[in-house]
């Protein structure tokens, strides 16, 4: 077990790395100057007076230097938790903005990553032991795993937000209210959080329905449920095994479906301009914010790599066969 650990702690630091190096080249080889994107906002008449400016800020976000002595002082200075500073909110440091964003984007993806998957499997296998629901469940299922986040996302704040006017279609909380611990706010930030919660819950709920009972289906008719039928074991029991056989693929599947999910998170932010991860970035982008974008794509990095490094440790201990071969393959 020790030794599976430290093989994909091994595979996972690499992955982090290589990873962490695209995401530093890519804001460097977009097109403009984050610079002079900073100072073009700025009401400064004189040219000279703007040169100045311009070569004392590029000294103070370190862009004077190589291309490889940025990358080796990016390096430095995340080991020593210094994400730089913004360049569009200057002087504020990247990882305080970071930080006032990831609870809006962990709040939204957690409970509907978690909820979709048990509530979709949970659907799925009432549908395959039910031919009334499964004539349901599947054509709606379909619909619901072809619909884009955003798409949903526009759909739910025309017709609840617009149209029926029940609940806001912007921001994660009231802008006439501060952040503090009280009723008022706290139920602010909950009618601001449905509508990006349903899009996101809704669009991964159709894909779990789908593929815990196609899989449910494919188990009872293996061969050990033919067997366990054939020596007169309840029904129930078969089912059971065959929901614990089907469990096993779809673990699998919500590890493979965390980039997707995370990147239909971000996207339904921006829709709803929702204060997290994905407003952040689409701000960053529009201001050249080279730090904020590397400061924002590292959270998403890592927070990818420790969910999918969970879900392996995870599988390991559901799944019975592989400790089996772990001890075997030891011994």
């Amino acid at each position: 077990m020790w030794r599976y650990i430290g093989r994909k702690l091994f595979v996972y630091l690499l992955t982090f790395v290589i990873a962490v190096t695209i995401n530093w080249m890519i804001p460097r080889f977009m097109p403009g100057d984050p610079v002079r994107s900073m100072l073009s906002r700025a009401s400064v008449g004189n040219p000279e007076a703007l040169q100045r400016m311009n070569e004392y800020y590029t000294g103070v976000f370190g862009l004077d230097t190589p291309l490889h002595e940025q990358y080796l002082s990016f390096w430095a200075n995340l080991f020593r938790g210094d994400l730089g500073v913004s360049v569009m909110l200057y002087p504020q440091p990247v990882l305080d903005i970071i930080l006032r964003a990831v609870p809006f984007t962990l709040g939204l993806l957690l409970p509907s990553i978690i909820l979709s998957w048990i509530v979709g499997n949970r659907i799925g296998a009432f549908a395959a032991r039910k031919k009334l629901l499964d004539n349901t469940i599947l054509p709606v299922g379909y619909i619901l795993t072809a619909m884009p986040y955003m798409w949903l996302a526009l759909l739910l704040a025309w017709s609840l937000g617009i149209v029926a006017g029940v609940l806001p279609t912007a921001g994660g909380y009231s802008p006439s209210l501060r952040v503090e611990f009280s009723w008022l706010f706290i139920s602010s930030l909950l009618t601001h959080w449905v509508l990006p919660f349903l899009s996101m819950f809704v669009v991964a709920l159709g894909g779990w329905a789908i593929g815990m009972r196609n899989m449910i289906i494919y188990e009872l008719e293996a061969d050990y449920s033919n067997y366990l039928q054939a020596l007169g074991a309840p029904t129930r029991l078969i089912r059971r095994y065959a929901f614990r056989n089907a469990m096993l693929p779809q673990i699998t599947g919500l590890a493979v479906q965390l980039g997707t999910v995370l990147s239909g998170a971000l996207l339904t932010e921006i829709v709803f301009n929702y204060p997290g991860l994905g407003t952040l970035i689409l701000q960053a982008l529009n201001n050249r914010d080279f730090f904020v974008l590397q400061g924002t794509f590292l959270f998403v990095v890592v927070g990818v790599l420790i969910a999918n490094f969970i879900i392996d440790i995870v599988y390991v201990l559901v799944d019975p066969r592989t400790r089996v071969q772990m001890t075997g393959g030891a011994a």
